[in-house]
């Protein structure tokens, strides 16, 4: 008797939904099932080719692998240097975000809370970097980057072919998305508790850094994603700052392994690296959706 109460319920609700949904909502679920087989399908094909020899790869691509060919991730990671790319991009990436994220959020919460002459010229000259192309300056940013190595003392650890040079110019790159996304969640925050904290005699920085920023968290980490992703797939950027090898990041080491034979590359070891760069990014979004999900949504509903 319970079971049969039990999965009419769920009928009920089943019947509930549909009617809720309408043509649109149906339309809506049918979209999203396809472009989530438009991502995971190639996704799934690299894992799967990962673990194949080449005969395997080129031929039936989508038959399981005799065996499981782990040797193909240690090529990857010894012969093509993907673990010292990895690493090199841990490094920048991790910098970049911080940097990103700290002036970032003091910028975006200045613009959202303090008014100021020039308050909103700043905010639109932080957001017209959305709608200027970063390819169209990458000449005039590598001749930047090239004369800020001839800067006294400093020149040498932030110009071409240096790390911190790269974190700098991803820094400048993240920062509008950045400014815009954390001005628009600064400014849903109620302005109480930040005006009790100041009575009672905090000081501006101790109000943003112990009560504002706490409590912009799920917008925090949404942007810190975004911008983890962002520059983590990064390419074009690092191509032309870095010209050193063992100065190079994980895009550029994968992009490497595909040019380098010719026709002779090594495909197995290419879909390998290709899973390495791939995993810590799933991860990551894997672990922190709802967090990404309530910074995306909190704006709007408060």
């Amino acid at each position: 008797m319970i079971s049969w109460t039990a999965a009419n319920s769920r009928k009920i609700a089943r019947d509930e939904r549909k009617r809720r949904l309408g043509p649109l909502g149906v339309l809506t679920h049918v979209a999203l099932l396809i472009w989530t087989l438009l991502v995971m399908v190639p996704i799934l094909w690299t894992f799967l080719a990962s673990v194949k020899s080449e005969d395997e790869i080129f031929g039936d691509a989508w038959s399981l692998p005799a065996m499981l060919r782990w040797d193909n991730f240690a090529r990857a990671w010894e012969q093509a240097h993907i673990g010292q790319y990895m690493l090199n991009s841990v490094i920048v990436v991790s910098f970049s975000t911080f940097g990103t994220m700290l002036i970032g959020s003091m910028a975006a919460y200045v613009l959202a809370r303090y008014p100021f002459r020039g308050n909103r010229a700043i905010y639109l000259l932080f957001v017209s970097g959305l709608a200027f192309p970063v390819y169209l300056a990458l000449t005039p940013l590598f001749f930047v980057v090239q004369n800020m190595g001839t800067i006294p003392v400093v020149g040498p650890y932030i110009g071409l072919n240096t790390h911190a040079g790269v974190v700098l110019v991803y820094i400048a790159y993240s920062m509008p998305f950045t400014i815009f996304f954390l001005s628009a969640f600064f400014r849903t925050l109620p302005t109480a508790v930040g005006e009790a904290a100041m009575v009672d005699g905090a000081s501006h920085t101790r109000v943003f850094f112990q009560i504002m920023l706490p409590m912009a968290r799920p917008g925090i980490i949404s942007i810190t994603i975004f911008n983890v992703l962002g520059q983590w797939n990064q390419y074009q950027l690092p191509l032309i700052l870095l010209q050193e090898r063992d100065k190079w990041v994980l895009t550029m080491g994968i992009a490497d392994i595909s040019t380098a034979a010719g026709y002779d590359q090594d495909w197995s070891a290419l879909f390998a690296a290709l899973t390495l760069a791939i995993l810590p990014m799933l991860i990551v979004y894997t672990v922190f959706q709802r967090q990404i999900q309530s910074g995306l949504t909190s704006g709007a509903l408060k």
